[in-house]
């Protein structure tokens, strides 16, 4: 992506931003009718599952079918196609693809300070702002219906995360551009002083548990001694031991993964020794993509290192938007990572492997954590989606011309209102998906695990 307003005024940029309301205006935003030639939504998910691991899909449809909340989390190509299908700004930026809100949360930063931020970047690709913010407005609604909250509550933890988004972009408009680049959230904005005793102990449990989220942790967990030697565990079919041709496979692809390292990283990487691999099934969404972990040794064998290697597919947005920089897709993850995060994975690299297929690597757990949306009351909801606004704000305003955006979100809450309307109607429409799936699941049509 090239550099927004980098010849224009900030003025002339805020005025670009107001004659995107010509293209959609604010309140249009509301708008959720799905066209006449809306696809089927389990058609959409098998054709995405043609090229995958045909074994493990019905452990995706499994997962996917449990409720509304992690259908909506398994069809992030299914939102891309009806948020294309209506009008857009046309104001891009580096959109992180799946904003839902269990893909914002804890990781730790090369400096080992606890951040909260977007944690998944597989959909990543430039495209119009909204799309971001539109799911992840979606999603606060879709988990407050499913904890019970009615709509009221619902739609006020809604209107909260839009509101904080705006709000932090037209913050963040007004800053310098090293002043924007280094602004990051960090984990303490979890306690914020005004909560009760009970909600900081909550608060700082979470905090607690992403920090003991580390290597070792997953070394203990994950690894067990085998005739004298430290294997990981065989739990089919979520976790089973790389077979010869794989582990032939990761070890040829290891250098090349190597070789997108900056030079002081490879140095680090090089104090380290293969132990094992395995193929590890993951998320939602992703179920069915080939993905391994792989055991590596330092010092000694109490000194671990998990990579996770993960296959990058094209994204969900691809099709609907013109084409973006990068080719390969495992870069397209990583580059678009690093655009959006914050604080970036030292170990975050890129390469291809057999079939053409493209991959990228990354550290299994450093320290990671995420929200027990599902356990949330209204208050804690709307809390954690202020956040989740306000962090996706600072990732938008790394790669788009936030000053452009900022104009045209404006000073009232017209588009934030707007939003929580289409959120709310967006929801109806993801429950009656996840009714579809179930249909599909109960006449045989897709095969589903469930509990898996």
């Amino acid at each position: 992506m090239t550099a927004p307003g980098a010849s224009a005024t900030p003025a002339d940029r805020a005025l670009r931003g107001k004659a995107a309301r010509k293209q959609v205006a604010r309140s249009a935003h509301a708008a959720w009718v799905p066209s006449a030639d809306r696809p089927d939504p389990v058609a959409v998910l098998e054709r995405q599952g043609r090229d995958r691991l045909s074994e493990l899909l019905p452990i995706r449809y499994g997962r996917m079918a449990a409720s509304p909340f992690a259908f909506l989390r398994g069809a992030a190509a299914v939102m891309a196609a009806d948020l294309a299908a209506a009008p857009h700004t046309g104001l891009t930026v580096q959109l992180c693809g799946d904003a839902h809100l269990l893909n914002f949360g804890l990781y730790t930063s090369p400096e080992r300070t606890l951040l909260f931020d977007l944690n998944d970047f597989d959909e990543t690709f430039p495209g119009p702002f909204e799309w971001d913010v539109k799911r992840l407005a979606a999603s606060v609604a879709v988990a407050a219906r499913e904890s019970g909250h009615p709509d009221a509550k619902a739609g006020r933890a809604t209107l909260a995360a839009v509101t904080a988004y705006r709000t932090a972009i037209r913050r963040l408009a007004r800053r310098g551009e090293l002043e924007v680049w280094y602004t990051r959230v960090e984990a303490e904005q979890l306690l914020p002083p005004a909560r009760t005793a009970r909600d900081r102990r909550r608060a700082a449990s979470t905090l607690g548990r992403a920090r003991r989220r580390t290597s070792l942790q997953a070394f203990d967990k994950l690894t067990d001694v085998v005739d004298g030697r430290r294997r990981i565990i065989h739990d089919p079919p979520l976790l089973e031991p790389a077979g010869a041709s794989d582990m032939a496979f990761l070890r040829k692809i290891f250098s090349d993964y190597r070789s997108t390292l900056s030079e002081e990283r490879r140095l680090l990487l090089d104090r380290y020794r293969f132990v094992d691999a395995a193929r590890k099934v993951v998320g939602v969404g992703s179920v069915g993509l080939r993905c391994f972990i792989v055991l590596l040794a330092g010092r000694d064998t109490d000194d671990p290192l998990f990579l996770q290697i993960k296959e990058a597919r094209q994204s969900v947005l691809e099709e609907h938007l013109p084409s973006g920089p990068h080719v390969h897709h495992g870069r397209r993850v990583v580059t678009g990572q690093r655009l959006l995060q914050a604080a970036g994975d030292i170990f975050l690299g890129w390469m291809s492997g057999p079939q053409g297929r493209d991959f990228y690597w990354r550290q299994l757990r450093d320290m990671k954590g995420t929200a027990d949306v599902a356990g949330m009351s209204p208050d804690d909801l709307l809390t954690y989606a202020r956040l989740c606004g306000t962090a996706l704000a600072r990732a938008h305003a790394r790669s788009g011309d936030r000053i452009a955006i900022a104009g045209g979100l404006g000073g009232a809450d017209t588009f934030d209102r707007a939003v929580t309307d289409f959120a709310l109607a967006y929801a109806d429409q993801t429950a009656a998906d996840h009714a579809v799936l179930g249909a599909a699941v109960a006449a045989g049509v897709v095969s589903a695990a469930p509990g898996i």
